[in-house]
């Protein structure tokens, strides 16, 4: 594994994730403005819908993302592309337990959200959310493992046609 390439490797996976995530917020957005999507005060059947709707496009786009992350990591180093998206996908984990670790040192003192009056809430109960939160986190990281994977094999199956192209002619 290039840890180098792995990381740029990410740090595209991330950018790409930002770009998608933010179109598809828009598109969230109009579609809910226009009353085609259900708002928070609708009933829970149509609410939920539109949570699993939410919930295939978030990894629809993680799976984009991390495709991308695995071609770059994939393509900077070369050759062994799983295992250059596996790497990816291990800067991902190590940034989120990172983060994890100065958010739970830092504790409240920084949380910017629950300073932030305009943040809509969705009501649930809490075991609800945990039981979801875990699906959701098992998912995204299934998910993002096997984009990183394939985007790593591809970006190494450019080279092996560069070479193969260098050989014959």
């Amino acid at each position: 594994m290039k840890f180098g390439s792995a990381f740029f490797g990410w740090l595209a996976a991330t950018g790409m994730a930002v770009l998608l995530t933010g179109i598809a917020a828009g598109v969230f957005a109009a579609l809910r403005q226009t009353g085609t999507l259900p708002d928070e005060t609708a009933s829970s059947g149509a609410f939920q819908t539109a949570g699993l709707v939410g919930g295939i496009v978030l990894l629809v786009i993680i799976l984009i993302a991390y495709f991308c992350g695995g071609y770059v990591a994939g393509r900077m180093a070369r050759f062994n592309g799983a295992k250059q998206g596996v790497a990816v996908w291990l800067w991902a984990i190590l940034v989120a337990v990172v983060l994890g670790v100065i958010g739970a040192i830092a504790g409240s003192r920084f949380n910017v959200g629950a300073q932030l009056n305009s943040v809509p809430s969705v009501a649930m109960n809490d075991g609800r959310i945990t039981t979801a939160g875990i699906l959701v986190a098992v998912g995204v990281a299934l998910v993002s493992l096997l984009g990183a994977i394939l985007g790593g094999l591809s970006g190494m199956r450019f080279h092996h046609k560069v070479d193969r192209f260098g050989h014959e002619g």
